[in-house]
């Protein structure tokens, strides 16, 4: 559900109070837990280190975030990849393909040497 108009975005306010008066040049990067908080037009230049519950992620933001939470470009979840044997045997035929062609191009390197 947004958020009603009459209350306006909600910025964190320790955010604001971390980037008035500089100018994005100035700041390295800005470490923030604070996920729910919309970017501002202020916040432009800015590099942010939004925390995703381990680790500090680097979001440099554009024009086009403003609007946008800073939570949504810091994902909390890590992507392994789609499990199961199937997987599993497209990878190793992909491994296999790879190291015969490493294979016959070092044998034709060979061949021309002599």
């Amino acid at each position: 559900m947004s958020r009603s108009l009459s209350k306006g975005p909600y910025v964190d306010a320790n955010l604001l109070k971390k980037i008035s008066g500089h100018k994005p040049a100035d700041l390295d990067v800005i470490k923030t837990w604070a996920r729910r908080s919309q970017i501002s037009p202020e916040m432009i230049g800015f590099t942010f280190g939004v925390h995703n519950g381990k680790t500090h992620l680097a979001v440099f933001v554009t024009e086009e975030m403003v609007g946008h939470r800073l939570g949504e470009f810091s994902p909390t979840r890590k992507f392994t990849r789609h499990g199961g044997k199937m997987q599993k045997e497209l990878e190793m035929k992909k491994k296999e393909a790879e190291i015969s062609a490493a294979k016959s191009a070092k044998t034709a390197t060979e061949t021309k040497k002599k």
